[in-house]
């Protein structure tokens, strides 16, 4: 199985890999770093990788899901509500590919800033 390990501000998160073609996509380029931008309680960022809607392809995701959106394309990180969720569900601006999860809580993410350095990079789990 395949892991990352995110750090953005003073938080740092793991998270397993979908076994997917995006994923894999993902994986790739890692290590990579860049400045994050935020949209209610999803932290997004453009990558520089390019996929199309696949079967995982969700309108409404779960806290803690990672998605690929392809419109960016970017990388999203969901742990809440955004602008256009209604009531307690997470909305993407419009359908993302789940690329993975994170492990653990994900709401420590609220402490992180727009404009903050975000690092992703590979971890190898056993299976």
């Amino acid at each position: 199985m395949k892991g990352i390990k995110i750090t953005v501000g003073n938080t740092t998160i793991e998270a397993t890999l979908a076994d997917t073609a995006c994923a894999e996509a993902l994986w790739n380029i890692l290590p990579f770093s860049t400045k994050i931008n935020t949209w209610g309680d999803e932290i997004y960022f453009s990558i520089p990788i390019h996929h199309e809607l696949d079967a995982t392809a969700r309108e409404i995701v779960e806290s803690g899901d990672l998605g690929y959106w392809p419109s960016g394309p970017a990388f999203c990180i969901f742990y809440g509500p955004t602008p256009i969720s209604n009531d307690k569900e997470i909305r993407p601006a419009s359908a993302v590919n789940i690329i993975g999860k994170i492990i653990g809580e994900p709401t420590s993410l609220r402490a992180v800033s727009p404009g903050s350095k975000i690092t992703i990079e590979q971890i190898r789990k056993n299976a």
